[in-house]
This record gives C-alpha cells, structure tokens and sequence, in this order.
C-alpha cells in the first residue's frame, strides 16, 4: 500500500497486475470544480480516497485490468430550503473495468453494468475523484431538517392587505321578487 498527499498518475495496467492498493488524502482546494461547486468554501475539507487495481477474468478467461475506487468526504453546500449551510457528506464506491481502445470502452460502456475506461500509462485519477465526487452530488442539497424555521412566505414592510370586495350576490340578496297575482 502506498500513501499519497495528491492522487498520483497511474499506469493502470501495471496497477491491476500487480494489485497495487493506493492510499492519500487530499484537500477540496486542489479541486477546481469542486471549489466552484461549494463557492470557494471548505478549502481545507479533507478528501480521503484509496484504489486498488486488480485482474479478474471475463467470461471468456481472458484477464482484465479493474480498478476498485473509494472516496470519502463532507462538501459544504447551500441548503436549497432554507438557504443556510450545509455540509454534505460523501461517500463513493465504484469499480471500473478498463479496456484497450476507446472505440471498445464506447461499444461496451452502454451494455456493461460497470464503467468502462481506456487503458493508459498515465491515467489521471485526481480527475476521475473529481468527476465522481461531481456526478454524486445531490441535485438540491437540504438539511434533513433546518437548524431555523423556514419562511415559506415574504411581505415588504409597506405592503398593506387589500380589502376585501364584497361578494357580487349579496346585493340580490336583499332583492325580493314580489309576486302580484
């Protein structure tokens, strides 16, 4: 196993022949569109992440580069509610098969349950934390319950009610039909 501060470039088939396990911590600041995401707050969050490469077989025998992705981490956001802070945590666990051609991880990644990616010496799996912790955020972050109360309402200061109309039939009302038979 080996530690890391920021997430190292991999050769990924290296890493899934020799089951190499990968550990490191980083933090948000490192993470351009995770900083965005959050408006510049939790600089100093810590990201902690670990991978572990490993070969499995197909179903034809055939070996095949997997990676085991786990990430752990709290995202301050804004709750959509109440409109307050709210940290959000995070917690990731994917595998990713990789495969030798692009055309291949296209023809396959639509019919394979897991993510496909392409091979490479240098795979860059900062961004690949990046764009797992993005794809997992909630579309409308809340607290369960919000530390103050809601206002479901707003009224400017100088906003008087109107008064009400008077129904349209309470003038027949007081109209009497007199029959003069």
């Amino acid at each position: 196993m080996t530690l890391h501060q920021r997430p190292p470039k991999l050769d990924v088939r290296q890493a899934g022949q020799a089951a190499q396990h990968v550990v490191g911590q980083d933090v948000l600041s490192n993470y351009e569109r995770l900083m965005e995401e959050t408006q510049g707050l939790g600089a100093h969050n810590t990201l902690h992440w670990t991978v572990r490469g490993d070969l499995q077989s197909d179903a034809k025998g055939q070996p095949q580069v997997w990676l085991s992705l786990k990430i752990n981490t709290v995202l301050p956001l804004t709750c959509q509610r109440c409109l307050g802070p709210v940290d959000v945590p995070v917690q990731i666990e994917r595998a990713f098969r990789f495969v030798e051609t692009e055309a291949q991880a296209e023809l396959e990644d639509d019919t394979s349950a897991e993510d496909v990616l392409v091979l490479s010496r240098d795979f860059d799996l900062a961004a690949l934390i990046e764009d797992e912790v993005l794809m997992d955020l909630p579309v409308v972050p809340r607290h369960d319950t919000c530390p103050s109360p809601v206002k479901l309402s707003a009224v400017d200061a100088d906003f008087e009610e109107p008064s009400p109309k008077p129904n349209p039939f309470a003038v027949l009302a007081g109209l009497k039909v007199v029959d003069k038979r």
